[in-house]
C-alpha cells in the first residue's frame, strides 16, 4: 500500500475523529458545525464506498446509443460514486441514531462517536473483489432439449 492509498483510506475516519475534537469548541463556532455537518454527510459513506469500489468498478456504466460525450463512463461512475458516499452517509446516520434513539441512550456525541468508530473499521475493511461477469450465453435448464 502506497502512502497515498493510505491517506486515501484513513481520511474518513481521520475527519471522524477531528468532529469529536471540534466538540470541544464552543457551542455556536461555525468550525464546530463544519467539521460535524462535513462528516455525518459524506465519513461513513465514503468508507463504505472505498470498500465497494472494485466491485463498482467491474461493470462500468454504459451510455446512451449516441455517443456524444466520450467521457460518459467516467463521469457516471464519479457521480454515481458521489451519490452513494452521500446517500449512504445520511442512511448510516439516520440508523445508528433510530438505534439510539430506540434504546433511550440518544445523544449527538454519541451518534457521532458511534459512526466514527464504525467508520475507523471501514477503513480496516479489505476492498471487496469484483465478482465475475456474468455469463453472456443462455444456459439450458437440466432435461430440457436445447
Amino acid at each position: 500500500m502506497t502512502p497515498q492509498e493510505l491517506v486515501v483510506r484513513m481520511l474518513p475516519p481521520f475527519t471522524g475523529w477531528l468532529a469529536l475534537a471540534a466538540l470541544a469548541l464552543p457551542g455556536g463556532s461555525p468550525l464546530r458545525g463544519a467539521a460535524v455537518a462535513l462528516f455525518l454527510a459524506a465519513g461513513p459513506g465514503a468508507a463504505l464506498v472505498r470498500v465497494c469500489a472494485p466491485a463498482f468498478a467491474a461493470r462500468p456504466a454504459e451510455g446512451p446509443v449516441e455517443r456524444r460525450d466520450p467521457d460518459f463512463a467516467r463521469h457516471s461512475d464519479l457521480l454515481e460514486r458521489l451519490m452513494l458516499t452521500l446517500f449512504l452517509s445520511i442512511s448510516a446516520v439516520m440508523l445508528v441514531a433510530t438505534v439510539l434513539i430506540a434504546t433511550h441512550t440518544f445523544s449527538a456525541q454519541r451518534v457521532l462517536l458511534t459512526l466514527t468508530l464504525l467508520t475507523t473499521l471501514a477503513a480496516f475493511c479489505p476492498p471487496l473483489r469484483a465478482s465475475p461477469p456474468a455469463r453472456t450465453t443462455p444456459r439450458t435448464p437440466k432435461g430440457s432439449a436445447p
